[in-house]
């Protein structure tokens, strides 16, 4: 298998949050909000973290295609512009995988957030000189995640 039809593959699975064959690879939490809440705590904790949104992705007209019952469903992309900019200059085969992002979805009145876990990425792109940004990536995905699960 060619390594680029490897990476398409894999891309293709981080797509796919509830894949089984990525499970091992995401970070989730449960927060013990209603999801206007959640979602307006996860936008101040990713913007308190240096990170600009790029887009909030609304996915409720697929999911009513196939009858899910929800309308609180989003994808939240984030990044730094330069950072971006600069990783994306050095490994342009990054691409497809950045932005960040978080799912956050409802589930009665508490919110589910699953994120691509960022160090999933190490295996795909061992250049040494990534291994610190991803390890930052993960820990500020994770704190983001925390901060809306510990949130009273």
């Amino acid at each position: 298998m060619t390594r680029l039809l490897r990476r398409l593959i894999l891309a293709t699975m981080f797509l796919l949050p509830g894949a089984p064959a990525a499970a091992d690879g995401l970070l989730m939490a449960r927060a013990d909000k209603l999801f206007p809440e959640a979602m307006a705590l996860l936008q101040s904790a990713i913007s308190a973290r240096g990170y600009r949104i790029t887009r909030l992705q609304q996915v409720n007209e697929n999911l009513q295609r196939r009858d899910y019952p929800s309308d609180m469903y989003r994808v939240v992309y984030f990044g730094k512009y330069d950072e971006i900019k600069q990783v994306a200059s050095t490994t342009p085969e990054l691409i497809p995988f950045l932005p960040l992002n978080i799912t956050i979805f409802a589930e009665g009145d508490q919110a589910i957030l699953v994120s691509s876990h960022p160090r999933m990425l190490e295996s795909l792109f061992p250049n040494p000189a990534l291994k610190p940004i991803f390890e930052r990536w993960e820990k500020d995905v994770t704190a983001i995640m925390d901060e809306l699960r510990q949130a009273k």
